[in-house]
């Protein structure tokens, strides 16, 4: 299978003397849930902001979606939930959905039908007239997930993205993550939430900026001979 990301040696300090990433090496398949999994502080959200550009890394390799498109290009290609909600406060819910997917290109019949699709998924039907500040976090967090996704991209990195969503609705979530894997999309999320974990295709268990493992979570238990993650991060942990 075709890879959509890839890294190698990857490196990237912070002043004066943090290492957010050390000679860090990745590989990530096309249509595939691929989890970053590690504590706070683990390089997850460092590592999502030099894939979609926002950060430049120190040395390294970084290879996102097909290298013969311009960044532009490839951006528009791209759906990006941050930790915190990327939202305009003072505008609504439609009117936030309206603007993001303007940016995007869509119009007409094509983007009224998308923002209901996606109204219905993050079930903030009969919210559409509320500003933005005046939801709830949870809300919030479900609004920032449905602007990631508003023009059907083909590359999702989401950060930490069920964050204080209900049970429910964090099924839901991935019941949908997982139509969009079957659509061809590929998702990269981070967590630090073990049961998550186990719902992506393959996993990399961070620690300190370094990369400790990459694969199936099947595959990384039967390499440490942990019974489940939590215990294979302290297997490897030990063994470094």
């Amino acid at each position: 299978m075709e890879n959509i990301i890839e890294v190698e040696g990857l490196n990237k300090k912070f002043p004066p003397d943090i290492h957010a990433l050390s000679e860090f090496n990745l590989q990530v398949k096309k249509g595939i849930t691929f989890g970053l999994l590690g504590p706070n502080g683990s390089g997850k959200t460092t590592l999502i902001r030099i894939l979609i550009g926002i950060l430049k890394p120190d040395s390294g390799r970084v290879s996102v979606i097909d290298e013969s498109l311009s960044w532009s290009k490839r951006a528009a290609k791209i759906g990006y939930m941050t930790q915190g909600a990327a939202l305009y406060q003072d505008l609504t819910v439609a009117e936030n959905l309206d603007f993001f997917a303007t940016i995007y290109g869509l119009v007409g019949k094509e983007k009224k039908r998308r923002i209901g699709e996606l109204l219905s998924l993050v079930k903030l039907e009969g919210k559409e007239k509320s500003p933005v500040a005046t939801l709830s976090g949870g809300m919030k967090q479900r609004l920032s997930l449905a602007t990631s996704l508003v023009h059907k991209p083909q590359l999702v990195f989401l950060d930490e993205p069920t964050v204080g969503i209900d049970p429910q609705l964090r099924i839901e979530f991935w019941d949908y993550f997982k139509d969009l894997n079957r659509q061809g999309t590929t998702i990269v999320l981070s967590t630090h939430v073990m049961d998550e974990a186990a719902r992506c295709d393959e996993l990399a268990l961070l620690r300190d900026g370094k990369l400790l493992v990459q694969g199936k979570g099947e595959e990384i238990l039967m390499k440490t001979g942990a019974k489940n993650i939590e215990d294979a991060f302290l297997i490897l942990d030990k063994s470094k």
